[in-house]
């Protein structure tokens, strides 16, 4: 009976995600179909935009992320569908103009019909909140919270790890909180559904992952760096004997050279587009304060070698040179504005033409932080055997605030699984962090963490 009521419940989470999709298809084609006639008939215009719709929204949301309901919540999901479906409803314009260009419609290639695709759009932002909304409605009221224990080391790492569960709270209720040293610990894991084990020693960890497997609990560990080794690591037999291979990681010869091209290419159209914007920017700063416009500091990049990265300044000449915190009297108005938006990076497309940066990699940090994170992660200095990136995994995955140890943990993720596809996918991606409102959060103290759901008789934190 269990398993009938499982897969009626995946059955309807399914259902809704084809209907989305469907929508999203149909109403570009009903819409556009006013003036197109051709789109609402079995015709080669049909055929071909029917494929780019396809091709093109498929890509797109594998990059910006799937219609995954009951995963995420609302306003993520909304974000990455509407910024996939509006870059696919352009590019599947584009390719409908060109083939409109013949004899038959128009004889010279031109943009038509562009309040019809203005409706489109807005049609299918409406279909993708109302889908989004009502899915996630759906999902939850099927699916309760998942049951959860947290394990970790410390007081700190408990309010970390709490901290990020607790943001979704319709995802996973946390009903125990353990050291793992603790006598019970076991106990708690076979009343838990997921296991959520953080900053645990390796040999521990093991052991309780472990006992999790074996009693088919869902586990969520915080890696170490020979966790991001095996990750990207592949499985080879020599013999007879199954091992695991992971060589060093280091771009081809082939690899450096499109990786400079693409930089090349890509920092030159990016200056010639956003030159308007650059305009506005240096007038703004200068109109605001009438100080410098540029802010030259000294970063490091590959193999440590020291360069002066290009920004925008947003804070008052002559202040502390460190980085921003909550509420920081340091930030002019103007500079909020470009923080927020990430407009005060837009000069290092600069360094980038210059060959000091990449368009992806590892953010160069300040040299100050580079001395104090190494000294505290000797690790830390692994960032440093690729190219410094105007963007990169730990800027999209992470933010401003993340922790030194997991912006590492990041960068490596990308060091290690690095691609000409993998920069490309994050390239598009990085627009989506202008919708995430916590991406520029900012360093702060510690807030209380509510966990009045906490079993009374679980958190022995400090009886062991």
């Amino acid at each position: 009976m269990k398993k009938v009521i499982l897969t009626f419940r995946r059955t309807i989470i399914f259902l809704i995600k084809v209907a989305l999709y469907l929508s999203l298809l149909a109403s570009f084609f009903l819409i556009m179909g006013i003036e197109n006639w051709q789109l609402l008939r079995l015709s080669r215009t049909a055929g071909i935009t029917l494929s780019t719709f396809c091709v093109v929204g498929l890509g797109l949301t594998a990059a910006y992320g799937t219609f995954d309901i009951g995963k995420r919540k609302s306003k993520p999901i909304i974000a990455s569908i509407a910024l996939a479906v509006v870059l696919t409803d352009l590019i599947t314009y584009v390719q409908l103009a060109i083939m409109n260009t013949n004899d038959a419609n128009n004889r010279q290639f031109r943009f038509e019909n562009i309040g019809l695709l203005l409706i489109v759009i807005v049609v299918q932002i409406w279909l993708i909140v109302l889908f989004t909304y009502a899915g996630n409605y759906v999902y939850f009221r099927m699916h309760a919270p998942e049951k959860c224990c947290v394990i970790t080391d410390s007081e700190m790492s408990l309010y970390e790890i709490t901290k990020a569960v607790s943001s979704f709270k319709k995802q996973y209720k946390i009903c125990y909180a353990k050291d793992y040293r603790a006598d019970n610990l076991y106990e708690a894991i076979q009343k838990c559904d997921t296991v959520f084990i953080y900053n645990v020693p390796v040999r521990e960890r093991t052991e309780i992952m472990e006992f999790c497997y074996r009693n088919l609990r869902n586990v969520y560990i915080s890696p170490e760096i020979s966790d991001i080794v095996e990750i990207n690591s592949k499985h080879v037999i020599i013999d007879d004997i199954s091992l695991v291979s992971a060589p060093v990681k280091e771009l081809s010869f082939e690899q450096k050279i499109m990786k400079r091209l693409m930089d090349i290419v890509l920092s030159l159209i990016a200056l010639v587009i956003s030159s308007p914007i650059l305009l506005l920017c240096a007038i703004s700063i200068k109109m605001c304060d009438g100080g410098t416009i540029i802010f030259k500091q000294r970063r490091a990049t590959k193999g440590g070698k020291i360069f002066e990265v290009y920004k925008f300044r947003t804070m008052k000449e002559n202040v502390g040179n460190y980085s921003s915190i909550s509420g920081d009297d340091r930030i002019t108005s103007v500079g909020r504005i470009l923080r927020k938006y990430r407009l005060d990076e837009l000069p290092q497309f600069v360094n980038i033409l210059k060959g000091e940066m990449s368009m992806v990699g590892p953010r160069p940090e300040m040299l100050e932080n580079v001395y104090l994170y190494t000294k505290e992660f000797p690790e830390f200095s692994y960032r440093l055997r690729v190219k410094a990136g105007l963007t990169g995994y730990a800027q999209i995955a992470g933010k401003y605030n993340t922790s030194p140890k997991y912006k590492l943990v990041l960068d490596l993720m990308y060091i290690e699984n690095y691609s000409l596809l993998r920069d490309l996918k994050l390239l598009l991606q990085t627009l989506i962090v202008l919708f995430k409102p916590d991406s520029t959060e900012a360093f702060d103290e510690l807030k209380d963490i509510d966990l009045s759901d906490l079993d009374e008789k679980s958190n022995d934190w400090w009886k062991l």
